[in-house]
C-alpha cells in the first residue's frame, strides 16, 4: 500500500454532488476513496502495466523488459496495488523456481478499453500539444531574458 494511503474503506461523505459540470467532482481529501482509485489507475506505472496485460499473461521479467525505467521495487508495489484493487491477477505455479504470471482481471479489462480511449485522444492531439508546447517555451525563454 502506498505510503500515506488509508487502510479503512471511507467514502467522500459531505461532498456536494455538483454533476457533470463540475471541475472539483472528485473530493479533494486524501480519505476519499474515489481519489485513491483515480490516484491508482491514473499512476503512468498502472498504465503501462494494464496496458501490457491486454489479452496476455506476463511474468514479472517480462513486465520489466517492457516497461522502460521502471525498477524491482516499483513493479512489484505496482502490482501489488493493481492486484488489491482488483485489477490484475497474480498466478503462482507450483514449480521449481516458482512461475508467476500477471494478467488482467475482467474489472481491469474495462479499465483498459477507458486507457484506450486516453492514449486514442493524445495520439489526435498530439501535434496541437507540441504547438503549445514550443509556443508556451518561447514565452518562458523571452520572460525570463527579460528579467
Amino acid at each position: 500500500m502506498e505510503e500515506g494511503t488509508s487502510k479503512s474503506p471511507s467514502n467522500c461523505a459531505g461532498t456536494v454532488d455538483y454533476g457533470d459540470a463540475d471541475p472539483f467532482q472528485w473530493d479533494t481529501r486524501e480519505d476519499c476513496q474515489v481519489r485513491q482509485i483515480l490516484d491508482r489507475v491514473a499512476d503512468k506505472w498502472s498504465l503501462l502495466v494494464i496496458a501490457l496485460l491486454e489479452h496476455r499473461r506476463l511474468r514479472f521479467t517480462e513486465l520489466r523488459r517492457e516497461i522502460d525505467g521502471i525498477s524491482q521495487r516499483m513493479l512489484t508495489v505496482t502490482l501489488r496495488s493493481l492486484e488489491r484493487d482488483g485489477l490484475v491477477k497474480r498466478t503462482v505455479y507450483p514449480v521449481v523456481p516458482p512461475r508467476v504470471e500477471y494478467e488482467l482481471t475482467p474489472l481491469g479489462g474495462t479499465l483498459h478499453a477507458t486507457i484506450q480511449s486516453l492514449v486514442k485522444w493524445t495520439e489526435a492531439h498530439q501535434e496541437e500539444i507540441a504547438v503549445a508546447r514550443a509556443a508556451y517555451d518561447v514565452r518562458e525563454t523571452a520572460a525570463a531574458s527579460l528579467q
